[in-house]
């Protein structure tokens, strides 16, 4: 006796090719035919992690809802030169003005892609595949978003965090690696030690320290959880509380799969660190999804596709208030 039942898939094609709706169902002979096809009221869903921007509460970063797409002009203001000075009684004061500037927020398109699905599939299925698909388009908005947010150029797409720490003309902590450390010889194009992170921190002002956080790779956390010092033990401690979060340096931080990772790249620009509450990310309402009845009509098929418009912007007046470490050369 054989029972065969198939996987669902959900492709971008009809499953009911040919009309036969039992080509996903299995075959049968013999007494099998007294067996019910027994089902899973579950998808089992492969995951991959990105970084849930979105989300202020894990990542830091500040999310503005907006009704319309319009730019939105985000005005700064530096004014850190300018100090107070002591004048005798009816002496004179000298002037100091104080200027502005902006940075302005727009709105990219992005889309999650075209998904078809048959007649027979959305009356025949055990699931809710609207709700799913909005589920899996959500998903697929997360990966995308997090390589744009990260690195985007600014030009025609969102302006990245990495990008806009490198155009605000801070300068990058070079890592000098965990030799200090360990005493293994690493370098700091291999390598980053607790003094890289501590100079890390220290170029970001105290005022942007409060509340501050590390961004980084998790191969790049991987490699500070095995750093140790010179009499073998670990320089990382996890957060021993009840649901504490783990913390470097007593910061906590957010992992980001599209940070480059130690070595990945020459210099490469491994570890953010800073106030990311300055970084904005504006979104023009929630994801739209369109179900798309009479276009593919003709097919016996229903096509779904969606769409949000998202940027984002690090709104730096000067003072730089998110730095980097850069692997040496």
């Amino acid at each position: 006796m054989k029972v065969r039942l198939d996987k669902l898939l959900l492709e971008r094609r009809d499953l009911n090719e040919g009309g036969d709706q039992k080509a996903h169902l299995g075959t049968y002979s013999s007494l099998g035919y007294f067996v019910p096809t027994g089902f899973r009221n579950e998808i089992e869903n492969a995951t991959k992690y990105f970084c849930p921007f979105f989300d202020s509460s894990i990542s830091g970063c500040t999310v503005m809802e907006t009704a319309t797409g319009q730019v939105i002009p985000m005005p700064t203001n530096n004014d850190t030169s300018n100090v107070a000075t002591l004048v005798g009684e009816a002496a004179s004061v000298s002037e100091e003005d104080t200027t502005a500037a902006q940075i302005p927020l727009s709105a990219y398109k992005f889309s999650s892609g075209l998904i078809k699905l048959s007649i027979e599939l959305l009356q025949d299925s055990a699931f809710d595949l609207q709700t799913w698909l909005s589920q899996k388009f959500g998903e697929r908005y997360g990966r995308g978003y997090e390589a744009y947010l990260t690195t985007g150029t600014g030009s025609s797409q969102p302006t990245g965090l990495l990008t806009a720490i490198a155009a605000s003309g801070s300068t990058p902590v070079v890592a000098a690696g965990s030799s200090a450390n360990d005493g293994t010889g690493a370098t700091g194009a291999n390598s980053i030690g607790y003094d890289d992170l501590v100079n890390l921190e220290h170029s970001v002002d105290p005022t942007y320290r409060n509340g501050a956080r590390f961004m980084l790779h998790d191969l790049t956390l991987s490699k500070l959880q095995q750093l140790l010092d010179k009499y073998g033990r670990p320089l990382w401690v996890p957060g021993m509380a009840v649901n504490a979060p783990d913390t470097l340096l007593g910061y906590r931080y957010v992992i980001n799969q599209s940070m480059p990772t130690i070595g990945s790249v020459s210099e490469a620009t491994t570890i953010v660190f800073g106030q990311l509450s300055k970084f904005i990310i504006r979104r023009v309402l929630d994801m739209s999804i369109q179900r798309l009845d009479e276009v593919y009509a003709i097919n016996g098929q229903v096509g779904f596709i969606s769409f949000a418009r998202i940027d984002s912007a690090l709104l730096d007046a000067g003072t730089h208030p998110v730095n980097v470490l850069q692997q040496h050369s």
